[in-house]
């Protein structure tokens, strides 16, 4: 079940506004920018625990960055491999 909606009364610029109405769908400019706030909500949690990890730890390394690109790299192409159909030998 769903939380309690309430209605707010908030300003953005009238271009802002007109875009995200125009891309908001059949869902409408409310349930579009309640979405969006929940992203930016989810970005500022993940800035949080970064902070609080690297103020434990240091800050993470460029190295430590390529290091983990390269392991989903490798990851996403085995999962490629392994989903396309087997082919017969003719």
């Amino acid at each position: 079940m769903s939380e309690p909606t309430q209605k707010y009364s908030i300003s953005m610029p009238r271009d802002v506004a007109e875009a995200a109405r125009a891309r908001s769908g059949p869902s409408g400019l409310s349930a579009y920018v309640t979405a969006a706030v929940a992203r930016q909500i989810e970005r500022d949690n993940l800035a949080e625990l970064i902070a609080v990890a690297e103020a434990e730890h240091g800050p993470i390394t460029e190295e430590e960055i390529e290091a983990t690109r390269e392991i989903q790299r490798r990851a996403r192409a085995e999962q490629t491999a392994g989903s396309e159909p087997e082919r017969k030998a003719s």
